[in-house]
């Protein structure tokens, strides 16, 4: 079978297509042909080498994506949950990457797709999908006519924190560029705040979750005192990357009794993704795509994805989809 790999950390050129022997899954893992792979920035970020918490895991060579979506191919004899022709989306066993033909995963870190997308689409969510559910839903437990505010909320993960929280009945504001404040209104939001040109601490307060999508690898010490600020008592401030609270942070949620809480911890991948598809099949949320790659373009994918400015997401098509 076909795969990408890298063979030396890099710009994207280091990325090849290359054969290597196709997976056989362990009792408790599925087969899956792979039609779709979306582009994630831990993608890039381990394809450069990794930041200081990833650099002692990484082994050259090695696969890069982290979510896909395709149709099982063959269970182990433990697994319970799929059959084969089961069409499914989920993530890879961790650093196999989901850029390739097939793969071979965990059966708790996939479940069955939602019924009324295609490949494309399903792919595009899983890994942004488990850590817009795993904050909002599980870490701040959003409740209807709670208010949130959304930060990064035209990317991949703040578009879901934002069509989750509506969902579930929230009041939710987001904060983007005034080029995307149409497209978040059409996603539901109440209201959206130009960073531009506006702060948003001199138009909301009194928000019961913080929701910190922006795509970065470290929080901004200031973005974080600013948000606290807007928080009412008791609330929390909810991020998608690592939270290492200064002094000051720390004080000012002791002041207001508030709460910080890190997405994607502790994740059941199976729950998850199995609600995420239902409200995607009772029309409730709605995947977002920015482009389409077929994956030989893989390379320009990723300087794509580089620029940071993506509305959604960026997938790579494995196969067409018959």
């Amino acid at each position: 079978m076909k795969a990408i790999r890298i063979y030396e950390f890099g710009e994207p050129e280091v990325m090849k297509i290359v054969e290597v022997e196709r997976p056989v899954p362990a009792p408790d893992e599925i087969l899956v042909k792979v039609y779709a792979a979306s582009v994630n920035p831990a993608d890039y970020i381990i394809r450069r080498g990794g930041n200081e918490g990833l650099k002692p895991l990484l082994k050259l060579p090695m696969g890069l994506g982290i979510d896909g979506a395709g149709i099982v191919e063959a269970i182990g004899s433990e697994v319970t949950k799929f059959k084969i022709g089961d069409r499914v989306y989920g993530v890879p066993n961790y650093l196999d990457g989901s850029y390739t033909e097939y793969l071979a995963a965990k059966s708790d870190q996939f479940a069955l797709m939602p019924q009324s997308v295609s490949f494309n689409e399903a792919g595009s969510l899983p890994a942004c999908a488990r850590m817009a559910w795993s904050g909002m839903v599980e870490k701040a437990k959003i409740k209807p006519g709670q208010h949130v505010l959304v930060h990064g909320a035209a990317g991949g993960i703040g578009n879901l924190a934002l069509q989750f929280a509506k969902a579930h009945g929230a009041y939710v504001i987001g904060t983007a560029s005034a080029y995307n404040a149409d497209f978040l209104k059409q996603l539901g939001a109440d209201d959206v705040i130009d960073y531009n040109t506006q702060k948003f601490e001199d138009i909301v307060r009194d928000m019961d979750v913080v929701f910190n999508a922006t795509p970065t690898t470290t929080v901004d010490e200031a973005l974080r005192l600013r948000s606290v600020k807007v928080l009412r008592e008791g609330g929390i401030f909810v991020c998608t990357h690592g939270v290492w609270p200064g002094d000051e942070f720390k004080e000012l949620l002791a002041r207001k009794n508030a709460t910080v809480s890190m997405a994607g911890v502790d994740i059941n991948h199976y729950h998850c993704l199995t609600e995420v598809a239902k409200l995607i099949d009772a029309g409730k949320v709605k995947p977002v795509i920015s482009r389409i790659y077929p994956w030989e373009q893989a390379a320009e994918a990723h300087r794509d994805s580089e620029t940071k400015h993506v509305r959604g997401k960026i997938v790579l098509q494995v196969r067409k989809e018959d």
